[in-house]
């Protein structure tokens, strides 16, 4: 999808050109629409029936039997991997990533061996180092969570994750990126989030370069209970505001700038509001300015701790009766996690979301490093500047975003072809940022400036 020449050296005149023409958004990627396009509702419906089918998925269930437990589950979805990658040329790396916990007092009483399902795609370019990872947890559970034998169907919480990670992995892997895609299937969330935990610190110690995490749980139920509501033209992204890991010099600066809504989680909770919504007309991605659900985490969480941008994607309203229960009927009322209360449209959607979330920040270029506004002068414009990203292929130019300083999302956009922007609009008054961006137009995270002199 590459503009004409013409149309893209306009694209990049000197920002100071075209202050008062900024650019609506980001260019549709023809190739990324015919992605989400073959995301199959039919396909996460079947997903979702088999991973029920094998009974219960706790973390601590059957490893051995061929038709039910965790190790049944597991070997399912390893397999299914292996068929795409083999659709796909052998490209998609499959294993299963395995650790031993011993009981820990708390919601591990047996020596436990965990496995992580994963799925890695690498990149094209040796030069471009970055991970992108998305998830959705395996494991289910009833009412007590130390239930390792009751039926847990756990077709929502978290078949409906798991489902989106497979058939992302299925129509993506036929597709190539220049940095690393990661799709994976954590264990043992309902046990105090062990596989995502094993798998953030994992990352740290290798030192991935982990650009954006995705965590995907609940995500199919389009119905709410407690009041009855009905949206399935909504879901939910939640983001941490002030950073896990943040030192005290970046506390600081945060306060400096009251930065609380520009962490790199947030920006990468915008990014998916953007693309997500660009590629999925009519589906709107709402901004949870908060971490996860009152007193609840998930997967993402272990991520932020280990100072990834991560975000949780979740179903606009929960309905509680079909999470954490045992499978009866109460007053007329079904309980439990049954395929039959997925809305697998919504889902569809949802997962298209993720796709063109994942697609969009994979095929542009790495962010732009050392981004500062100057602050020596007193005047009523912007200068910006920041130096080329740190790894991957060179950009053909960076964009500058703009927004009001009470405003959730971005509300205009500068391109610029350099590595300095000057701006008519007052640093006091708006809230600025740079992305980087490729001759298609697919764009970078932002990354906030620091203020220099």
């Amino acid at each position: 999808m590459k503009l004409p020449i013409l149309l893209l050296a306009a694209a990049f005149l000197p920002v100071a050109a075209r202050a008062q023409s900024a650019s609506a958004g980001p260019a549709t990627d023809p190739a990324i629409q015919k992605m989400v396009g073959e995301i199959s509702a039919d396909r996460l419906k079947d997903d979702i029936y088999k991973l029920v089918s094998f009974g219960t998925r706790h973390t601590l269930s059957d490893t051995k039997d061929k038709k039910r437990g965790i190790g049944a589950a597991r070997r399912w979805v390893e397999d299914e991997f292996r068929k795409y990658s083999k659709a796909g040329g052998g490209r998609l790396k499959v294993e299963q990533d395995t650790f031993t916990l011993k009981p820990d007092g708390r919601r591990v009483d047996v020596k436990t061996l965990m496995a992580n399902v994963m799925a890695t795609l690498p990149g094209t370019d040796p030069a471009d180092n970055r991970v992108f990872i998305v998830s959705g947890h395996l494991d289910s559970r009833v009412t007590d969570v130390m239930n390792r034998t009751a039926d847990a169907p756990g077709a929502n919480d978290d078949g409906s994750g798991v489902a989106v990670v497979m058939e992302m992995a299925r129509v993506m892997s036929k597709q190539k990126f220049p940095c690393t895609l990661v799709f994976v299937a954590v264990q043992g969330e309902e046990q105090s989030l062990l596989g995502s935990g094993y798998l953030a610190k994992k990352a740290k110690a290798l030192n991935w370069n982990v650009v954006g995490m995705l965590n995907n749980d609940i995500v199919g139920n389009s119905h709410g209970h407690d009041p009855d509501l009905h949206d399935p033209n909504h879901v939910r992204v939640f983001s941490e505001g002030v950073p896990a890991n943040e030192t005290p010099e970046q506390a600081q600066l945060r306060r400096q700038l009251s930065a609380e809504n520009d962490s790199p989680s947030r920006q990468l909770a915008r990014y998916a509001k953007q693309t997500g919504e660009q590629y999925v007309p009519g589906h709107t991605v709402a901004l949870e300015y908060r971490p996860d659900r009152f007193l609840r985490g998930g997967d993402h969480t272990p991520f932020n701790q280990q100072g990834y941008a991560a975000v949780r994607f979740s179903e606009m309203n929960e309905d509680f009766t079909h999470q954490h229960q045992d499978l009866r009927t109460e007053n007329g009322r079904p309980y439990g996690d049954l395929p039959e209360y997925v809305d697998y449209e919504y889902l569809r959607k949802n997962t298209g979301v993720n796709l063109a979330t994942m697609a969009s920040l994979a095929l542009a270029p790495a962010a732009p490093t050392n981004v500062g506004v100057l602050t020596a002068n007193l005047t009523n414009r912007t200068e910006l500047k920041w130096e080329a990203p740190a790894t991957g292929r060179k950009p053909a130019g960076y964009v500058v975003l703009m927004r009001e300083t009470t405003s959730p999302v971005w509300q205009q956009r500068f391109p610029v072809q350099g590595l300095t922007a000057d701006l008519p609009h007052s640093k006091d008054n708006y809230i600025f940022a740079v992305a980087a961006v490729d001759e298609q137009g697919h764009e970078s995270l932002p990354v906030l400036p620091r203020p220099v002199r």
